[in-house]
């Protein structure tokens, strides 16, 4: 896990220099291949199939970005393992129950101390603010890039498909390019700003591209 904590949450940009070289790209799987890359790749279908999804539909609306579902992947392996943290499971309409919720954001462990923003709405806490959700969104960032990745005309953090794509477009507005190491960077330490998470998300979309 990353601490269930987004990196908007700190003050400093990222370094410009490559925190990872950019993972390989990996083929994308049609419908009727879903179940056969959640079997290799060890991501639950129903997570895989919101990344798959997300990944598309950016492609679609801005194909300089580049972005590939392992990436997605391997951040929702950092964030949540694939909305699976502390017992919890994707249902059918790809909410994680019981709802991710992370620690409150009170200046502890080395996070920023922020306020409640949303009077508790998203993450039942009036006090401060916590990541929620399958790819752990604060409250102020899903404000700002909160989708609706499924069609039922609801924005909600805590279902994978609108956190997935709201997660890609994030990133690609972070990145710009994420086919180049620089940009790729750039993009996840913006989601999380640690080196060492930028590796880890790097490595293990590599193995998921590989698995394929």
């Amino acid at each position: 896990m990353a601490g269930l904590v987004v990196a908007t949450t700190v003050d400093r940009g990222p370094s410009s220099a490559p925190a990872a070289s950019v993972p390989p790209v990996a083929a994308t799987p049609t419908d009727g291949e879903l179940r056969q890359v959640s079997r290799a790749t060890g991501i639950p279908r129903r997570a895989l199939s919101a990344y798959v999804a997300a990944a598309r539909t950016v492609g679609r609306d801005d194909r300089a970005c580049g972005i590939a579902w392992n990436t997605l992947a391997g951040i929702g392996s950092s964030e949540s393992s694939h909305g699976a943290f502390g017992g919890a499971r994707l249902d059918e309409a790809g909410v994680a129950r019981p709802l991710i919720i992370g620690v409150p954001l009170d200046g502890s462990g080395g996070n920023r101390a922020i306020r409640d923003t949303d009077g508790g709405g998203l993450d039942g806490d009036q006090q401060w603010d916590r990541a929620v959700g399958p790819m752990q969104f604060i409250p102020t960032t899903w404000a700002a890039w909160g989708a609706d990745g499924d069609g039922d005309g609801r924005n909600d953090p805590h279902d994978i498909d609108d956190a997935a794509l709201a997660a890609a477009r994030y990133l690609c507005d972070a990145g710009r390019d994420l086919s180049a190491s620089a940009g790729w960077s750039r993009a996840v330490l913006t989601y999380n700003n640690s080196g060492a998470y930028a590796r880890k998300v790097a490595s293990t979309a590599t193995e998921y591209a590989e698995a394929v």
